[in-house]
């Protein structure tokens, strides 16, 4: 996935699709106050220039499903493992709710179920959940999986059609949502893709907390600001392009 930032406008719409896609139960003010939130994916916000006119940079995060991630060395019942495909999944009957997964999370993107939020739905509100997904009960860590059943429901209709998957046949929810057009999904082993293109060829890629060696799959394109008061005095009165990058 890329996810670029000069795009980003903090909507949150991501966050809501994602919401909606995967079953995730609203907690309530209280439970957010006290880091209990469930959001699969948060928007970080930083702050940079005068504090009486600053300027905003929003930066969504959400499971980076790294190559080498340190959830899944730590779980004692191997809840949290790699796929073939490259996808940091989670296995919701084998959790036992130690919760060592999210303490070793470098990002911080691993949710815990502290109430069983799934007895609140009643009936006939449990018709808005996705079938595709499956709903967690109380005691389990839970994180984004990439849409993991739209993947699926795509390599279902590219084998009936007979034909290989092909870039943009996965679109995962927060990428449809996103009324900027900021995030990509794809194929990295596929060089033609367009996500591969961005992690090989983009000069404004970088991955989040690289100097941790997670290697994750989630590359970020910095935002780039040009601003008059910057000028370096040329000609034609145009300031010059400032690269933001942030922490």
């Amino acid at each position: 996935m890329a996810v670029d930032l000069h795009t980003c406008t903090g909507c949150s719409s991501c966050v809501i699709a994602c919401q909606s896609e995967n079953n995730t139960p609203v907690v309530g003010k209280q439970y957010v106050i006290e880091g209990r939130e469930m959001h699969w994916i948060r928007i970080d916000r930083y702050y940079t220039g005068n504090p009486a006119d600053a300027e905003a940079v929003f930066q969504p995060v959400m499971c980076q499903h790294c190559d080498n991630a340190p959830c899944e060395t730590v779980c004692p019942v191997l809840a949290t493992v790699h796929s073939d495909e490259g996808l940091n999944d989670m296995v919701y009957n084998r959790c036992v709710g130690t919760r060592y997964c999210a303490n070793n999370c470098p990002y911080k993107v691993r949710r815990f179920n502290w109430f069983n939020y799934a007895k609140q739905i009643e009936k006939p509100l449990h018709m808005a959940l996705n079938p595709s997904v499956g709903v967690r009960t109380r005691g389990v860590m839970e994180k984004c999986t990439f849409c993991v059943q739209r993947i699926q429901d795509a390599k279902t209709v590219a084998r009936n059609e007979k034909r290989q998957l092909k870039d943009g046949d996965v679109k995962v929810a927060c990428q449809t949502a996103c009324p900027a057009g900021g995030i990509v999904f794809g194929d990295l082993n596929d060089p033609n893709s367009e996500v591969a293109k961005i992690f090989k060829t983009e000069e404004r890629a970088y991955a989040l907390l690289e100097e941790w060696h997670a290697a994750p799959s989630v590359r970020y394109l910095s935002k780039i600001r040009n601003n008059d008061k910057e000028s370096t005095g040329g000609h034609n009165g145009h300031g010059t392009a400032k690269q933001g990058e942030h922490s």
